[in-house]
């Protein structure tokens, strides 16, 4: 094996060449997060006879030039695809490889590269699309840890510091709660001169429209527990090329490393030797065309071919409290704390279902429907899906929330999405849901005086009354016990 450093249109990047004559296939990854660190991956790859090529992205670790997110990736990308295929160690065919960011990098090289540029497949995993689509959920409102914790780690620096916003949040609790948002900055004490202009971006959905005209086979792989799980599922739906495949296990953003508490020994794949395997049969036009795959049915530990979607089943929840509540700004309801408060008045409206009387597959989109009336004329509604345990325990399944602007007073009906679960439910479950005006620091905090959430220096507590005989939660359940898949023999058929 052979390994050496270059520089490709001037940005730092690692040639990782197989032993032998060659020429061979390449695998090319593009990274803000330090070419560095995939060393073991690129030797994993040459190990298997692919060329892996690992670049810094321009203005990150020792690629020179000015970082700016989402900018430069699809020319600085066409440049060194170009390069690779000039190579004599190179037989022409290329694999475009990412995760999170570098999933971007990749996916713009084949949607917005010229021809000659293109990879020949494109391999994805949970892929942060763009700006619009990291800073704010589909209805608009901004996450704020997320992307308060990703800029204070990564934005406006050659480098990274992972831990940077939990060392702020130490010396500063009250940090996430400073007016306006866009003084973040200041309070973390270094410059972020990006900071405010990401809350510009509204565009979400251009990777995905372009999706349509893909001309290359694409393995996307994502987690029921990732912030982007609704992208990477419409990002494999959307695809126009040859093959589609999509594998969505019980993971975080990490993937098999970060497992959700519903994950289970069958859903502990190795990625590593399946990538291979994907690429390959993608490199040889092996795979079947169409869209395939497998989705894991958590606290089952079994997969499901990807696409299954149960049907839908209404509930009405009884109320519990808090038909009348206040959303107050000032002490918003925790995106990351299960708990309910015993005393004092209602935070949030509660309902629950009562026992299941038997298990439940729930796998596909969760909503609720409600009449709900705000006396503010900016309100956003929260609401969150609880499994309560016959034990007592509290997991969390889904979290929706939208943004209402009407005039106060006035009762309105609507649905709030809270994404898909892939879940089985025990004998005994009860779900709990919760309608809140906050959900934070997940998301930033709707000030309800109209103004943007991200430059709002003051803040106004918001009554709200819920119908309770209005709310109706729906739940795609399996009519019947599933029948099994192999993970592997899905993506690579």
């Amino acid at each position: 094996m052979t390994a050496f450093d270059t520089t490709v249109e001037e940005l730092a990047t690692d040639v990782f060449l197989p032993a032998g004559d060659g020429p061979f296939p390449a695998v090319l990854v593009r990274t803000p997060y330090d070419r560095t660190r995939h060393r073991a991956e690129a030797h994993a790859w040459a190990r298997r006879g692919f060329a892996a090529v690992v670049q810094d992205v321009r203005g990150r670790f020792a690629s020179p030039g000015q970082w700016r997110p989402y900018a430069n990736e699809a020319a600085d990308g066409s440049a060194a695809v170009r390069w690779i295929r000039r190579q004599p160690w190179s037989d022409g065919r290329l694999v475009a490889v990412g995760a999170s960011y570098a999933a971007h990098c990749a996916l713009v090289l084949a949607l917005d590269a010229p021809e000659d540029a293109r990879p020949d497949a494109v391999l994805a995993a949970v892929p942060a699309l763009g700006p619009a689509e990291t800073a704010r959920e589909a209805s608009g409102v901004e996450r704020l840890l997320s992307r308060a914790g990703w800029w204070a780690a990564h934005g406006d620096r050659p480098d990274s510091d992972e831990s940077a916003l939990d060392k702020a949040l130490t010396a500063d609790p009250a940090l996430l709660t400073c007016l306006p948002l866009t003084g973040l900055p200041e309070r973390l004490g270094r410059a972020l001169p990006s900071w405010a202009g990401l809350w510009r971006h509204r565009d979400r959905g251009r990777l995905i429209a372009r999706a349509a005209h893909a001309v290359v086979p694409l393995l996307a792989v994502g987690g029921h527990h990732d912030h982007f799980t609704e992208d990477t599922v419409a990002l494999w739906h959307a695809w126009g090329g040859p093959s589609a495949r999509l594998l969505l296990g019980p993971w975080g953003h990490g993937l098999v490393s970060t497992p959700g508490p519903d994950a289970g020994p069958a859903h502990r794949v190795n990625l590593g030797e399946l990538y291979v395997r994907w690429t390959r049969r993608a490199l040889a036009g092996e795979l079947a065309p169409g869209h395939r795959g497998a989705q894991a049915l958590g606290g089952a530990d079994l997969w499901l071919p990807a696409g299954t979607e149960g049907e839908p089943r209404t509930r009405r929840p009884r109320l519990l409290l808090g038909a009348a509540f206040t959303a107050d700004p000032g002490r918003p309801v925790r995106s990351d704390d299960l708990t309910v408060p015993a005393d004092g008045p209602p935070d949030r409206c509660l309902l629950v279902t009562p026992p299941l009387p038997r298990p439940l597959d729930v796998v596909g989109p969760v909503s609720v429907h409600l009449r709900a009336t705000a006396h503010t004329p900016s309100a956003d509604w929260a609401a969150r899906l609880v499994a309560l345990t016959p034990e007592g325990a509290a997991d969390g399944l889904a979290v929706g929330i939208v943004r209402r602007d009407e005039p106060a007073g006035r009762q309105v009906a609507f649905t709030v999405a809270l994404g898909r679960i892939a879940r089985r439910l025990g004998a005994g479950t009860r779900l709990r849901l919760e309608i809140a005006g906050h959900h934070f620091p997940a998301h930033a905090r709707n000030p309800h005086t109209g103004q943007d959430p991200v430059t709002a220096d003051r803040l106004h507590a918001s009554r709200r009354e819920i119908d309770p005989d209005s709310v109706v939660l729906s739940l795609p359940v399996l009519p019947s016990r599933p029948t099994p898949v192999d993970p592997a023999q899905e993506i690579l058929r």
